[in-house]
């Protein structure tokens, strides 16, 4: 049974170089109010298989994409679902958490998503675009990301990388959600500027958008972002939906609307650690 005061290993690299963001302070900040409600201490991604029998949980935060360790990150993946340790995330997030296929299924089944396909034979799916957006299906923040003009996407449509349209947005907006409870929303208002952002006043029918793909996901409890962006015509297509370790830019609200998300995020691993919740909804 977890001990009266939840014992926390949180997984972080306070090293990690991210571009246009400080990992390190988002953590900083956030361990700094964990203390005051669970037995806590931070590892390295890379430690994190050695060190994590002795919790009651588990939390992947700011550790950077798994690509650089992805080894490393498949063993601890395997040893934590054999134990049966309790992660935050859950492991059994379908979105990055995963990889980008879901940018396929979700093409696919309908969604309101950028229009993603890996093979010559699904080009047709795609509107036309003078030029296409060619990435890596293990991707992450950019790593590998071309834009090439139309013609060459056939040639590249291996199954290998995902090819979608370039679509003009005026811009890109995240929502940000504890559980399934939505918490804040923010926005680059500069397309060109992507992590210069503001508070963002989220509209019913955006957050029907976001809701979507929580619903989705079906995880019982942890944070994830939707990000979006906004398109000629006002609608909104899904560009990602972060599942696994989800930068928080913080440092961009008000100080109420921060202190509000950290008594949810407090609250949420407080009711994971003690083993009150599924890690994943029916």
């Amino acid at each position: 049974m977890p001990a009266a005061r939840p014992r926390l290993l949180y997984v972080t690299d306070l090293a990690y170089q991210a571009r246009g963001r400080r990992y390190c302070d988002e953590d900083i900040h956030l361990t700094s109010r964990l203390r005051a409600h669970f037995d806590l201490a931070l590892c390295h991604p890379l430690d994190a298989v050695a060190l994590m029998d002795g919790f009651d949980a588990v939390v992947v935060r700011n550790s950077g994409p798994v690509l650089g360790h992805q080894r490393e990150y498949e063993a601890f993946r395997a040893r934590a679902l054999a134990a049966g340790t309790r992660v935050y995330n859950p492991l059994t997030g379908k979105a990055d958490m995963a990889g980008k296929q879901y940018l396929l299924d979700l093409t696919a089944a309908g969604y309101p998503v950028i229009p993603t396909v890996d093979r010559a034979a699904d080009l047709p799916v795609l509107p036309a675009a003078e030029r296409y957006v060619v990435k890596p299906k293990a991707g992450a923040d950019s790593l590998g990301l071309r834009i090439v003009p139309a013609g060459e996407p056939n040639a590249l449509a291996t199954g290998e990388v995902l090819i979608q349209p370039c679509v003009d947005f005026a811009y890109e907006v995240s929502f940000y959600f504890v559980d399934d409870d939505f918490q804040y929303a923010l926005y680059a208002p500069d397309p060109a500027r992507r992590w210069e952002l503001e508070p963002y006043p989220a509209t019913a029918a955006d957050l029907e958008f976001a809701r979507r793909f929580i619903d989705w996901n079906a995880l019982g409890c942890g944070i994830q972002r939707v990000d979006a962006c906004r398109t000629a015509d006002g609608g909104l297509l899904l560009v990602e939906l972060e599942d696994l370790n989800p930068y928080l830019s913080l440092d961009v609200l008000p100080e109420r609307d921060r202190d509000r998300f950290v008594a949810a995020f407090t609250a949420s691993l407080s009711r994971f650690a003690r083993a009150e919740v599924s890690p994943a909804r029916p």
